[in-house]
Order: structure tokens, then sequence, then C-alpha cells
């Protein structure tokens, strides 16, 4: 217990060195476990065990019962506090503000029986185990030369949607189905049975139910009426684009190793000359500015590029979260974020900007907030996955509109984006956005029946027999991206939390309703950047997502947005594509966009520095791409 204080002075001074202390030990344990996190994932680092230490250290921290104790008593004294003079008052709101963001964290992730604190310090060892081998394993296939070579979570997905000779798109199939099997039988689900052993040790029914519960504040019967809802309004359009397929190219084409050819390919390759991989960067930066977006001070570390050992899916991580100290300091926030492309790839460029503007929509929001501890500006609980993926799922949505692709899509030697090319775009697109949509909605349908499995029943062919009856249920056809060969089910930070991307996505496109209802556009919009700073990412974790859409749009969640977009024919679609593009070319911009995006940026390839923006960030994007150039 806190001793009590006598007076009123040093209730408060008590409370805030309990205060300062928290914000610095969790500076630097978190700190810690994300520079071991960067070093291990991105290949630079064999310190697998540092890191699996540095992780308990971390998870110890958060759930720590005597924390979280005296927490609360410190909150309960600076509340008995009857009198204090006019000038302190000030001073005790930001301590009680800023306990109260500890005390959110706490209760997120407080882990308060020694059972549970000992099955968390098993799943932290097993999945850096199974990471560490997961990393050895390297599935083939056969990309577009015909050459056999190993396959990465990203070549595979992109050969897959852009190889025209089918033999070819079924080996990369082939591999990911090949990496369920490896998943089955090396550790996985060992890990799923020790996750439910976990969360039913706190009182939960299963580990899904936990994770949902902690993350996103809602119960399974809550996710499961938004997942009915939102697929019962999507299954006409969702049948239709499977039925139009088969029409234009038999039936062949919804065999999941041909259905996203068919449906994007064609588009992908004659898209692909406009989307080079060099110019990414270039656009990236220069459409966040053009947005408005700055990174106050921030220091970024971009690692594009694939390589063996490289974890395979793009990321965002902070290793020091944005922050106002006790003196009045702010600190600002340094992060991690990675791509997975292979610039010499068909698509390659396509994948790139896409990582760019997602994981820099996530920089970006933990970038700009303004609170007075590092807990309100992290990726962990309480922060909600919805709230920090609909951040960046708005910004790379962007890339999708058509009047971005008329000011940004060129090739190296300035050639437009020809309109024709981005209607067949939007034709070969918008029948299969229910089918894209979907596909997010059929991993928490999945990972909600795994969880739910008894520990007899986890048995390889078992899993194998869920996860394609939930394919063909949600989807239609067995899913061209296997249900087990996504990375996110692994790692027990995005485990059982898939849904975010779903519920993000319904929030994106209400706020993108929003921004084409009050300004009539999005791309380039100036004001863009600072709305989303004040409404979206200034508060944090320190308000609920609920919160922070009314604060913005004036109206609270709805998935009714998302669902127009879905179902909209293609003529509606290619209507209001046409209709921006012109509207983009008579426009006059303002011309008061940020000079720069106020961020130290370094971009990497594992230990090897390509580029930075001492020298100012068109120098950066022009060293980037001498770097391309040479090399591919």
């Amino acid at each position: 217990m806190v001793g009590i204080p006598q007076t009123p002075d040093a209730v408060l001074a008590s409370a805030r060195a309990f205060f300062d202390d928290l914000n610095r030990t969790y500076a630097t344990v978190h700190r810690t476990k994300e520079d071991l996190f960067w070093s291990t994932y991105m290949a630079t680092s064999d310190d697998h065990d540092g890191f699996a230490r540095a992780e308990n250290a971390f998870k110890a921290f958060v759930s720590d019962p005597a924390r979280l104790r005296a927490t609360r008593d410190h909150l309960a004294q600076l509340a008995g506090i009857v009198a204090m003079p006019a000038s302190q008052e000030e001073a005790r709101d930001a301590v009680v503000h800023g306990l109260r963001g500890w005390l959110a964290v706490f209760e997120a992730n407080i882990v308060d029986n020694d059972e549970g604190r000992d099955l968390m310090r098993q799943i932290v060892e097993a999945e850096a185990e199974l990471f560490t081998k997961r990393k050895a394993f390297e599935p083939r296939h056969v990309n577009e030369r015909g050459e056999t070579e190993v396959g990465t979570l990203s070549t595979l997905a992109t050969n897959l949607a852009t190889n025209p000779h089918e033999d070819r798109r079924r080996s990369s199939f082939d591999a990911f189905r090949e990496i369920e099997r490896w998943v089955l039988t090396n550790g996985f689900l060992d890990l799923v049975r020790l996750r439910n052993r976990f969360a039913r040790a706190l009182g939960f029914a299963d580990y899904f139910d936990l994770k949902l519960r902690k993350n996103e504040r809602m119960t399974p019967a809550e996710l499961t009426a938004i997942l009915d809802d939102f697929l019962a309004r999507t299954d006409a359009a969702a049948t239709r684009s499977l039925a139009d397929l088969r029409a234009r190219h038999g039936e062949g084409a919804l065999a999941p190793w041909n259905v996203r050819f068919y449906s994007t390919g064609d588009v992908v390759r004659r898209v692909d000359p406009y989307v080079p991989f060099g110019l990414a960067l270039r656009r990236w930066v220069e459409s966040f500015r053009r947005l408005g977006i700055t990174f106050r001070g921030a220091t970024l570390q971009l690692d594009l590029i694939d390589r063996a050992g490289k974890y395979q899916n793009g990321f965002c991580h902070s290793p020091v979260p944005a922050w106002t100290d006790a003196g009045g300091t702010w600190i600002p926030s340094h992060i991690n974020f990675t791509a997975d492309a292979m610039p010499d790839q068909v698509g390659s460029g396509q994948r790139a900007i896409v990582t760019l503007f997602h994981e820099g929509g996530h920089a970006a929001h933990f970038a700009n907030v303004i609170q007075n501890a590092p807990c309100f500006s992290q990726e962990y609980p309480p922060t909600s996955m919805a709230y920090a993926e609909t951040q960046s799922m708005f910004c790379d949505s962007l890339l999708g509109d058509a009047d971005w692709m008329v000011r940004y899509a060129r090739t190296a030697s300035g050639e437009r984006m020809p309109a024709d090319l981005v209607r067949d775009r939007v034709t070969a697109r918008q029948p299969m956005r229910a089918f894209e949509e979907r596909s997010i909605a059929v991993v928490p349908c999945f990972e909600a029946a795994l969880y739910a499995m008894p520990d007899e029943s986890l048995v390889p062919d078992a899993v194998i027999a869920l996860a394609r009856e939930t394919e063909r249920r949600v989807l239609g056809l067995e899913s061209p991206r296997p249900l087990l060969a996504i990375p996110h089910l692994l790692n027990q930070e995005s485990a059982a939390s898939y849904q975010g991307y779903l519920l993000a996505h319904m929030a994106v496109y209400q706020t993108r309703a929003y921004f084409a209802r009050t300004s009539g556009y999005l791309t380039d919009n100036v004001e863009i950047g600072p709305a989303l700073a004040q409404h979206y990412w200034a508060p944090g974790n320190s308000v609920d997502h609920d919160a922070t859409l009314r604060s913005l749009t004036g109206e609270g969640f709805s998935a009714r947005y998302l669902a127009d977009e879905c179902n909209r024919s293609i003529d509606e679609a290619w209507g209001r594509a046409e209709a921006s593009m012109a509207a983009a070319d008579a426009r006059t911009y303002p011309d008061r966009i940020p000079a720069s995006l106020d961020a130290d940026i370094r971009v990497v390839h594992g230990a090897e520095l390509i580029a930075d923006s001492s020298r100012g960030e068109d120098a950066m994007c022009d060293r980037f791409e001498a770097w391309v150039r040479e090399r591919y």
C-alpha cells in the first residue's frame, strides 16, 4: 500500500513521483524490447533469447499487480483532496490524467495470479522458439521467369496474383499450403493450447474471448453480430462477383490459385510501369506532405526490401513513444517500419507504396499523440487495434482513388497513367470489393472457432478441415491466402486480433465519407492531416475509438459506409472515379503545404544505410532511387 501523506502538497508530490517513475521505467523497458524486436525480426541479430527476456520484462511491467494497486491508491488519494490552491489544480489534474492512462494499461494487461504469469512466460518462450524455426523454413515456388526459388510471403502473394502461367501460380499456392502444414506440425497448436490455458487462468472462456474484450472492449456476441450483419449486407455482391468471374473465365477461374489473377492480375501488370518501386518513397513523401501530415520531429527508420531471414510482413513499431515529460519537454517518437518488396518483381512498386502509406499512417498517428505519458502512444492494449488500423488504412485507401492515380501514378519517364487504364482498374477491382473485405472477416471467424476447440481436438487434420470449411462458408471458395499461412496468427500481439482490420475499414469509409462531404475531395487535401492530428491522433488511447469518430464525423461507429462501397456497381464506381479525375484536373490546390514531414528519416537495408533526410527529403529520395537503379 502507498503511504498516506498528510497534506495536499505531499499527496500530489508522492503521486507525481510515482507517475514520473512509471514513465521513465516504461520508456526504458519498452525501448529495450523494441530494439531487440527490430534487430531479430530484421535478421541483423540472432539474439532471440535476449528478445524473449526483454519481452518477458515488458510483460512483467505492464501486468504488475503491485503497480496496479499503487496506481489505484494514488488516484484515490488525489480524489480525496477536498481543498487545493487553484495554482496546483492544473498540476493535480495532469497527474490524474496520466495515472488514469496507466490504470488502463495495467487493467488491460494484468495477470493477477501465479499460474497466469507462468503461462505468459511459457507463451513468450514458445513463440520465440517458433519464430526462430520459421526463419529457417524455406518453401519454394516457380517465379515468372520459370526459376525455382525460395518464396517469401510477399513473393508468393505477388506471384499468385500476377504470374500469367497457371502452373507457376499453383506452385505459389502449394507453397502457402506447405507453410500451413509446417505451422501445424511445429508448435502452433501447442501455442493455441497454452494461450487458452492462460486465458482460462484469468477467467476468460478462451484466448479469443480474452483478446477481444481486452483489445476492443467488445464481447464475442457483439463481434458476431457485427460480422453477421456485414456478411449479410455483402452476400449478394460477393456471390455476384464469383459468378461474374466464372462467366468470364470459366470454372477454373475460381480455383484458389487463379482467383486473384483473373480478378486483378492483368491490370496489376499493366499498372506496374506507372508505380515503379524506385519512386515509391518519393510519392509517399510528397503525398503525405500535400495532405498536411507531419511527424513532430520523430525519427523514422524504414527497411523496405525483402531479404533472407527478414520478417515476412510489414509492421510499424515505436521504440520511443511520443510524450511530454515532467519538465514539459517534448519527447519525439522513434518509429521503425518495414515492407517486404522485391524491386525486380511485377507488382513490387504497388506493394511497396501500399506499405509506405499503411505503415506511414501508423507512424503519423503515434508521432502525433500529445499526452503526458508514453502509455498513451503505443500499439499495445489498451490501444484498440481497430482504432490504430483506422489511421493506417485511411492513408492507404487513398491509393485506390482515381484522382490519386492521375496525380501520382507516372512511369519513370513521367508518363501519366491513362484514363482507360484507371477505368480498367476500377472495372477489375470493384466486383471483388465484397470478396476482399470478406477475406478479412474470414480470419476472426476461423480464430474464434479455433480457440473454442477442445484441446484434444486440436490436431492438424481437424484444424485444416476447420480452415477450409470457414473459407468456403465466408468466401464461397477456398482462400487464395490459406488461413494458417497468415503470420498474424503466430504472434500473441496480433493473434485473435484480425477483426480489428475489418472494424477499421468500416471506420475508414466513415471517415472518407466525412471528408468527401465537407471538402469534396481527399487526395492532396491539406486539411486532412491537421484534422486527423486533432481528432484522431492527439488523444492517443486516452479516449475510445467511437469517441474519436464522433469528434471528427459527428456520428458513432457505423458499418454502412463500407457495405455501400462494396455494393456499388461497376458503372457507379467508374462514374465516381471519372468525376474525381475531372475535378482533380480542374482544382486549384492550396500552396500552404508543409515544407517537410518534420522527421529524421533513415532508409536502411538491414545494417546498410541506403539514404537519409539529413540533406533534405528530395536528396534522400534521389539517393534511394539511385540505389535501386544500381542494384535492380
